[in-house]
């Protein structure tokens, strides 16, 4: 039952991350029409900023709940950006001492991720 209850809270919270992300890159494009994604780039800062700050907050100042914090974490953050798990990974690895794994992750997920679209849009104009 538990497994089901975080289900749900995830879900439904990832539902409301995704129409904000949505609502945010709109809003973004239709302000300041240019070929830089401003609306992505604000999208991913504000959730790398409010991801470290929950966590942090929900982690040593002021208890919230497991359920309710895995649904605002990664329901609502995760749908609105996976860049602020990406950003919040890499810190958390630094500040223990992981400083190689830190790098790693950081320069890896960039470049390796990087070939991956190249990859994935090669594969998508081909016939």
């Amino acid at each position: 039952m538990k497994v089901l209850i975080q289900s749900l809270a995830v879900g439904c919270a990832g539902f409301v991350g995704a129409l904000a992300r949505w609502g945010v890159g709109l809003w973004f494009a239709r302000m300041f029409p240019m070929r830089f994604p401003l609306g992505t780039f604000v999208i991913n800062i504000t959730g790398s900023l409010f991801l470290g700050w929950f966590l942090t907050f929900a982690t040593t100042r002021h208890f919230i709940p497991p359920t309710l914090r895995l649904a605002i974490a990664t329901g609502f953050v995760g749908a609105y950006t996976t860049f602020s798990t990406f950003m919040y990974d890499t810190a958390f690895l630094n500040e223990e001492g992981a400083t190689f794994q830190a790098a790693t992750n950081l320069l890896g997920s960039i470049v390796v991720g990087l070939l991956a679209v190249k990859l994935g849009m090669g594969l998508g104009r081909r016939p």
